[in-house]
């Protein structure tokens, strides 16, 4: 009792105004302007100011273990170049405390931080991490501050992160000499972020999203790097902005969690007190100015191969709202936003999508406070041509629909209850998620303090709203008005052949240029090779130099126990519970899986669609729109999913099914087993209306689909390589994979006319067992709640159908798949993996494994695959529960390269002499995963997903520490350079097809035709 006394009140002392200084107040080269605590968010903010410099310090004291640091600049972009991005990448290439290339990823495992990043965003560029462990802290936050304050920005950086002209494969004219193949020598522009702003180019959506941006704000040029104009910049130009940009006067510093400021204070003030302070960039652009009446913008974009060639425009309309100072009136417009557009239920989407206006909304809908005045824009993606100028002409008759019969207060307390509920709802990243929400409006002049005081603006909108007419005031202010910006993309066929034609033409243009120069084309060549070649030299030095200066945490810090989370567990013949009783402000957190044997094939494919539509349909006697008020204002949402895994003792096993989970206040538990219920077993799959409300579903899901492939082409590739490992694998490639969208985009293309009977007839059989048969369950809530919730559940369990359904048992799986697939789509850069069978999770050489992908990782792959190769990204991986070891890049303009360097990483592994700080920093980097904090919703779900029990945790915990370099070998010996030599391996790419693509590959189309 005395104990937990000593730690409340240790809680308090975190935020308690009282024991904090006091505003006025010198702390370390501070000066303490303010503070206000905010019993809410349990936590007390203080605003400080750097008295040298000027440099802004918030600190947000809360008691949270996880402690986050961000330093970020106002970075406003001169021109179209990119250079607050490529500045972003080569701050962390070396800087003059930690004088090595690459300090950031060298520190990736000497660190138990739970996240380390950089963000480049439209105006400002910021450079967070979080992490648990004091002296970690310290170690990061010194990185961090030398690294922007002072990096040695050396020329090779720039041309490795940024462009340069060079050999497509560098590595072949080491080799071969006189002997390189002319492909090998062909001239082309490289650099890291070249290569990821041309993928970035190559999804749709984002070059809407863009575009748009540059239309709505032409004062803010595109601080990623349009790489049409990334080549025009030069390394003077780069460290130029450095020089101006990057400096304590324009710097804001933050700080959050249960470290004591003071700490914090004396490392930073150390750092800022050698510059003198000089004037910022204080510059707060806006959007353009639309009081003189209506703008139209129409460009091209590409054409999408997976969506209807009849639906390729994409268009939206945009206003400018007010000032986003004005914190209560942005509150409010965030709330007609989503009053008007969120769900299936809403005026707009029943008025625009519902009605085949378009398929989804485009990517720039919904209002953007993130600016100093507010944009409000509603667009539509999968448009017909004949319809775009409908667009606007529909929108403003809902919008006058809904000003006419104002908003019901039902939906106004719906958004409000979801406040309360996120409020409550304890994350394991809070530090992470306040910093995002604060830091884009902070930069554009909005009072931190306002943002964070959540029940003072509540309470202010309140009051307003209790005059009347409030939120319809607002709409009559800023949207019923035709004060706009339509801004329109069209289809063209030609489009990637002429980013192509441009591309040449200007690489050629560049090419003359140095041979101009340098007296001839032999001579421009002889150049750019021997730049290459010295940039490829200086590259290979990264692995063997002294890494001394960097400072880490080491492996004996790291506890060899943890302590096991407390489960209890019910057994009855209809129900299995777990139980986690827990502080949890409040909430019930459940989770419930329903287990299917021989599931065919046909049903499992179609479970995505039939979560879909069950969360669209409604009931016989709810609309969906009735639906959605309810969960709004009496759950923190409910989901149906699919769920699989391998068994934790043999991963050749797999058990598949059902996934329910819901969050509600206690009070609300019984309605949400109650919406459960009615959303899987009483959806109305016979109304009128079901089919087409189905196939738009398709059609949102279909359109788009080639953008959503290239986001995260390197997990799809893995997927498709891995499902021909396992059975696990290969069910969820059916559900989650190329596979997946092959079925969704051929169902999507079915004509109009067509009912779908044969779907819907599934999609009922899926009805029929979604629920039915004994669920397993698993329950996380505080201890005085257990009770009603044990009789909520029991009410749940009574009233589902009680007879499961038997399939016929399947033969053994068939899942073999060819050694090397390739799947031909429209991209400038590749996505690739390369996966083998390994062990289950409870083998003893599961934990060497583990070890082995990150010496790999941070060893060689990165090395290999990113700074010399030029992809955006590369490594290994080890999925412990799955039984697969495998290799990936992304945005990767070099496969051919990076699928050798794949191939023989086994054997650079077995002969690599390890040392023993290696295999320190592996561990290190494991563990930075296996002891990141979690929410207390995620406790005990190793055991309840997956079947992981505590004991078997702390065996693999345990042998994670004592993993040894010859084990490391061993594996290495074993699973990769055997599995290879047998043919165990299953090989997949994504991007355009070239002539490297032979014979030896198995190409797979992605083509459609509408069998379900």
């Amino acid at each position: 009792m005395l104990r937990n006394a000593t730690q409340g009140a240790a809680r308090r002392a975190v935020t308690e105004l009282s024991q904090l200084p006091k505003p006025g107040d010198k702390l370390h080269g501070f000066t303490l302007l303010r503070t206000k605590h905010v019993p809410e968010l349990e936590l007390t903010a203080l605003h400080l100011q750097h008295d040298k410099t000027g440099a802004e310090h918030l600190h947000i004291a809360r008691d949270d273990s996880n402690n986050v640091f961000s330093i970020g600049f106002k970075t406003n972009p001169p021109d179209d170049t990119g250079v607050p991005h490529i500045l972003e990448h080569t701050t962390l290439c070396g800087s003059e405390k930690y004088p090595i290339r690459d300090p950031f990823f060298k520190m990736l495992p000497r660190t138990l931080s739970n996240f380390m990043n950089a963000f480049t965003a439209s105006d400002h560029t910021f450079y967070p991490f979080a992490t648990t462990n004091s002296q970690d802290f310290k170690n990061l936050m010194s990185v961090y501050l030398d690294a922007t304050l002072r990096p040695l920005l050396k020329k090779s950086d720039f041309t490795q992160e940024g462009w340069r002209i060079g050999p497509e494969n560098p590595q072949a004219l080491l080799a071969a000499e006189a002997e390189a193949k002319p492909e090998d020598k062909r001239l082309v522009f490289k650099g890291v972020v070249y290569n990821e702003m041309k993928g970035q180019m190559s999804d749709a959506g984002y070059l809407f999203y863009i575009r748009f941006q540059d239309h709505i704000f032409p004062d803010i040029n595109n601080s990623g790097g349009d790489p049409q104009k990334i080549t025009d910049l030069t390394y003077e130009q780069l460290k130029q902005f450095h020089a101006e940009h990057y400096h304590p006067s324009n710097a804001k510093v933050f700080t959050y969690g249960d470290m004591p400021l003071a700490g914090h204070l004396r490392e930073i003030d150390a750092q800022l007190s050698a510059f003198e302070k000089i004037r910022g960039d204080v510059a707060i652009h806006r959007p353009i100015d639309l009081r003189d009446g209506p703008r139209e913008v129409r460009l091209f974009g590409p054409v999408d191969p997976l969506v209807d060639p009849n639906k390729q425009f994409k268009t939206s309309v945009s206003w400018v709202l007010g000032d986003t100072t004005d914190i209560v009136e942005s509150f409010s417009l965030a709330l007609i936003s989503a009053l008007l557009m969120d769900g299936y239920g809403s005026p707009l989407y029943k008025g625009l999508i519902e009605t085949g206006l378009g398929t989804d909304w485009s990517p720039n809908t919904g209002y953007d406070s993130s600016g100093r005045l507010g944009i409000f824009s509603v667009g539509l993606t999968g448009v017909q041509e004949a319809d775009v100028p409908k667009l606007k002409e529909e929108l403003m008759n809902i919008l006058r629909t809904v000003r006419e019969k104002g908003f019901e207060r039902s939906k106004i307390d719906g958004y409000l209850h979801q406040l309360e509920i996120s409020l409550k709802h304890k994350t394991a990243n809070f530090g992470m998620s306040l910093l995002h929400r604060l830091k884009p409006k902070w930069f554009t002049g909005v009072d931190p303090f306002d943002s964070l005081a959540w029940n003072d603006t509540v309470a202010a909108f309140e009051a307003k709203l209790a005059e009347g007419g409030y939120l319809e005031r607002l709409m009559d202010k800023y949207l019923l008005n035709d004060n706009t910006l339509t801004f329109t993309m069209a289809p063209s066929a030609d489009f990637g052949k002429d980013l192509a034609r441009e591309e040449e033409t200007r690489l050629s243009n560049k090419i003359s240029q140095v041979a101009k120069s340098a007296g001839g084309e032999e001579q421009a060549q002889a150049i750019l090779e021997a730049q290459e070649l010295e940039l490829l030299a200086e590259q290979s030095k990264s692995n063997t130099e002294d890494l001394s200066c960097l400072p880490t945490v080491h492996v004996k810090d790291l506890p060899r126990q943890k302590e096991p989370v407390v489960l209890r567990h019910e057994d009855n013949e209809r129900l299995k519970i777990q139980w986690r009783e827990a502080p949890t402000n409040g909430l019930t957190y459940f989770r419930a899986v329903n287990t299917l044997e021989n599931l065919p094939d046909d049903l499992r494919a179609l479970i995505p669609l039939f979560t879909d539509a069950i969360m669209r349909l409604g009931t016989k006697d709810m609309t969906m729109e009735q639906l959605e008020d309810l969960i709004k204002l009496k759950t923190g949402g409910v989901s149906v999913g699919y769920h699989s895994t391998s068994k934790p003792t043999d991963f050749a096993q797999a058990t598949e099914g059902l996934i329910f989970t819901g969050m509600a206040l206690d009070r609300h538990v019984p309605v949400m087993f109650d919406l459960l219920r009615k959303l899987v077993v009483d959806t109305d799959f016979d109304s009128p209306d079901a089919a087409q409300q189905i196939r738009q579903l398709l059609q949102a899901s279909a359109d788009g689909v080639v953008n959503d492939i290239a986001s995260s082409g390197h997990a799809y590739a893995r997927r498709a390589a891995e499902a021909g490992l396992s059975w696990d694998a290969f069910l969820k490639e059916q559900v989650s994979g190329l596979s997946q969208i092959k079925l969704v985009t051929g169902l999507a293309h079915r004509p109009e006319s067509d009912s779908l009977d044969d779907v819907i007839a599934k999609l009922k059989q899926i009805q029929q067992f979604a629920l039915a048969g004994p669920i397993r369950t698993a329950i996380t809530c505080d201890s005085g709640s257990v009770q009603q919730n044990s009789q909520a559940l029991s009410s749940f369990v009574g009233s589902l159908p009680n007879q499961s359904v038997v399939f016929p048992r399947r033969g053994a799986p068939n899942y073999s798949r060819n050694i090397k697939t390739f799947y031909p789509l429209p991209y400038q850069v590749y996505y690739g993996a390369l996966a083998l069978p390994t062990v289950s999770y409870t083998s003893p050489h599961n934990a060497p494994l583990q070890i082995l992908s990150q010496l790999l990782t941070h060893k060689h792959l990165h090395h290999e695959i990113r700074e010399k190769g030029g992809a955006y990204g590369g490594g290994a991986y080890s999925r412990a529960i799955d039984g697969i070891f495998g290799f990936y890049s992304y945005r990767d303009p070099n496969p051919v390269n990076t699928v050798n360097i794949m191939r023989d990483a086994g054997r650079w592994a077995v002969a690599k002499k390890w040392s023993d700080r290696d295999l320190e920093e592996a561990k290190i980097s494991v563990f930075q995963g296996v002891d990141a904090p979690r929410a207390v919703n995620e406790e005990g779900m190793g055991q309840f997903l997956y079947g992981v029990t505590e004991e078997m945790k702390q065996t693999r915990r345990e042998q994670l520490l004592d993993v040894t370099k010859d084990q490391v070998r061993e594996v290495a010996q074993k699973y990769v350079v055997e599995g290879l030599e047998k043919q165990s391996e299953r090989l997949v790419f994504l991007g355009e097809k070239r002539d490297w693509v032979d014979d030896s590959w198995s190409v797979n189309e992605m083509d459609i035709n509408g069998s379900a």
